[in-house]
């Protein structure tokens, strides 16, 4: 075979051979799930992907289907979208031992003990998650921040980590979705060609149906499952007044990063200076602990393992610093070199292309964006990729059949946002499973929301409940 041909002339690939790198990919992690668990998608989830780029470029190359221009454009496509994530990925670790130390997760943590109610929890950490989602416009932001104190408060009371995570993220992609600050419910909007005021309030006819359903299972879930009585967290909470100095001058580290994102902070600066901040609070709140600047660096770098006596306790302060967050940010990175390889080789298209061809009634074409959210989520490995590619491969045939805009930024958005955290591979869902400590599958089915609202979207668009549809546009010449 003529090597020099592949930095030439481009064939298309055809359908089958498209398929092969993702089917690969999704039955590699399927194996690895039933013979390793869902843990074994985190150590083994990144050669999987690799092998699967390798599998494309290597079909590419025989079929004449890539050039180095479309492989130079798909790394740069992908690499745009995803290599911002990086540093923030390395923020949310340094915040997540700061806030740690300093008191600010174990005065939370307190706080909530004496003040929710245990049957009303999974209930209330869904709600407050979504209302500082909304303030803050970023689920990342949320479930690193507060996420993670209610992830203690709710071990300590008795409940499951997958339901505890799924409340979170419910709540957290709720707020989410809706705020104006949201990075990628403004990607979904522009993309579409859809004002952002108008695409949030078409979005409430999808989410706030899909989140009412939610709130209702998590307070069912609540007043069913077995819980601590307040005698056994008595121990726990005097062991944590024992080591920390629970004290609301903590909480201002969080008001002022609230503070920030109000005022439209990018969220790198605004994670940044919450772990500064969360690092000098350690030495003026808690001072008993007598830690020096050198082992707050070694603590942020590896993370935290403290001894207080309390078996739970020493669970819940555990964190991984910056070194647990490496293997995260490698799948993230393989994550993109797969998705660089499916565009670079025309294979993502050709995948895409497939939906949409016979497509004709409206229920249709709104299912046939939700599956291919869903794909894309798969086949990108991240939200923001996704979105673009999505919008641009729907926004003719919207057009053409006399669909509005909005109807097209509403279901990008109910199937690939807010379901971007259910995908192990995916950056969003390799993030928070980090951050929460608690794997994708593990918490998957305990996500409500996140689950709901893409069938809400097709319930919607199959009653035509508030869709406007005026005359296909004509055909071009």
């Amino acid at each position: 075979m003529n090597i020099s041909a592949f930095f030439g002339r481009r064939n298309q690939p055809s359908l089958t051979i498209s398929i092969i790198p993702f089917s690969f990919l999704i039955a590699s992690l399927l194996a690895v799930i039933i013979i390793e668990g869902a843990d074994g998608v985190f150590t083994l989830g990144p050669w999987i992907l690799l092998s699967a780029s390798a599998i494309a470029l290597a079909l590419a190359i025989a079929g004449r289907t890539a050039t180095r221009r479309y492989l130079r454009l798909g790394l740069q496509k992908s690499a745009m979208q995803i290599l911002p994530a990086i540093p923030i990925l390395i923020c949310i670790a340094i915040v997540a031992t700061t806030w740690m130390l300093s008191g600010v997760v174990p005065t939370l943590i307190a706080y909530g003990l004496h003040f929710l109610s245990p049957e009303l929890f999974l209930f209330i950490t869904c709600l407050v998650c979504s209302v500082i989602s909304v303030m803050t416009g970023s689920s990342w932001t949320t479930i690193a921040t507060i996420g993670v104190a209610f992830i203690g408060i709710g071990r300590i009371l008795g409940y499951s980590d997958p339901w505890i995570a799924g409340a979170i993220i419910s709540g957290a992609y709720f707020g989410d979705k809706i705020s104006p600050l949201s990075d990628t419910t403004v990607v979904a909007s522009s993309t579409a060609g859809v004002d952002l005021f108008d695409h949030i309030r078409y979005l409430m006819f999808t989410t706030v149906p899909a989140m009412t359903i939610a709130l209702a299972v998590y307070t069912a879930v609540g007043f069913i499952t077995p819980l601590h009585s307040s005698p056994e967290s008595a121990p726990l909470l005097e062991t944590l007044h024992a080591t920390f100095n629970i004290s609301p001058y903590t909480l201002l580290i969080p008001l002022v990063t609230l503070v920030m994102i109000a005022l439209r902070i990018s969220t790198f600066i605004v994670l940044l200076t919450a772990g500064i901040l969360g690092a000098i609070g350690v030495f003026l709140f808690q001072p008993q602990i007598g830690m020096s600047v050198a082992e707050l660096a070694s603590s942020v770098w590896s993370g935290t393992a403290m001894t207080t006596g309390n078996e739970a306790l020493d669970e819940l302060v555990a964190t991984g610093g910056i070194l647990g967050m490496l293997p995260t940010v490698f799948l993230v990175l393989s994550a993109m070199v797969f998705g660089s390889a499916m565009i670079g080789t025309g294979m993502l298209t050709k995948l895409t292309d497939s939906f949409t061809r016979r497509l004709r009634k409206r229920t249709s074409i709104v299912s046939a964006t939700v599956a291919s959210g869903l794909t894309m989520n798969c086949a990108t490995g991240d939200q923001y990729l996704s979105l673009i590619i999505t919008g641009n491969m729907y926004r003719s045939l919207y057009r053409k059949h006399g669909l509005e805009p909005r109807l097209l930024s509403r279901a990008m958005e109910d199937s690939i946002s807010v379901t971007s955290v259910l995908v192990p591979w995916n950056s969003c869902g390799l993030t928070q499973s980090m951050v929460l400590g608690v794997s994708t599958l593990a918490y998957f089915p305990c996500c409500i929301f996140n689950l709901l609202t893409p069938l809400m979207s097709i319930i919607m668009a199959r009653t035509g409940f508030k869709i406007r549809q005026s005359q296909p546009a004509p055909a071009r010449a």
